[in-house]
């Protein structure tokens, strides 16, 4: 087998150089036309003459401990993220880094916070609810429509509203209130596992995992878990 002489080389070098940068072009074109698919209700809706679009979003329905938060982000118009998708879908590091950049470009983003004894109150959906209120309140600048994450009956300060189904997964700015409540969330019981580290919070965040079930059982329940959430395990 003949060796390759050096005209070849820097042939097989260029067609490689090329085959990567299609590769990288192709990725890019895909993901653009992701976003775009991810803002056609933003469109629509932009369409019927709404300017501003917020999305909402909550994280913490479900654990035993903690607070349930969501969040409303307001996204200039036709404003695309790299990235942005149901904060489920993406890794610990993106979701950080996004969090970052959403708050960055977004025109306003708020935040709502209900704590573990409201939510023995009050139950999960109402303080669901409550949360999604406090983050449209805490809007610096407030929408001209919202899309809501498949939530009916919230009080969005007479701002008319759209529930989505999976909404995560179909509105980019509701996507984006999705990371922006989980990193939210996810922040705040961090910081709670140091005054609690016998139940391994920063790992499960306060779902109901064998190993926190099991701490529960061996320890008790501590001042922020749900007591309505947790009989069963006492």
């Amino acid at each position: 087998m003949r060796k390759m002489d050096r005209s070849e080389k820097e042939k097989l070098k260029e067609e490689k150089l090329k085959a990567k940068e299609e590769k990288a072009r192709l990725k890019i074109e895909k993901e653009q036309n992701r976003l775009i698919e991810l803002s056609k209700y933003e469109r629509e809706y932009n369409e019927k003459g709404y300017e501003l679009i917020g999305g909402i979003d909550e994280a913490g329905r479900g654990p035993l401990f903690g607070p349930v938060v969501a969040a409303c982000v307001v996204l200039p118009k036709g404003c695309l993220i790299e990235g942005v998708n149901d904060s489920k879908k993406l890794s610990e590091k993106k979701r950080e880094a996004l969090f970052d950049e959403i708050k960055e470009k977004a025109i306003a983003w708020g935040v709502g916070i209900v704590d573990n004894n409201t939510i023995d109150e009050i139950n999960i959906l109402e303080a669901t609810r409550k949360a999604m209120h406090e983050a449209v309140m805490n809007l610096r600048i407030k929408p001209d429509y919202i899309f809501i994450d498949a939530e009916k009956h919230v009080d969005t300060c007479g701002i008319p509203y759209l529930p989505i189904i999976k909404g995560d997964a179909l509105s980019i700015n509701i996507a984006c209130a999705s990371i922006i409540a989980k990193v939210t969330r996810d922040r705040m019981v961090d910081e709670m596992a140091l005054k609690y580290p016998e139940y391994g919070l920063e790992k499960h965040k306060g779902y109901g995992t064998k190993e926190h079930t099991d701490a529960i059982k061996k320890y008790g329940l501590t001042p922020l878990h749900r007591k309505t959430f947790c009989q069963k395990f006492i």
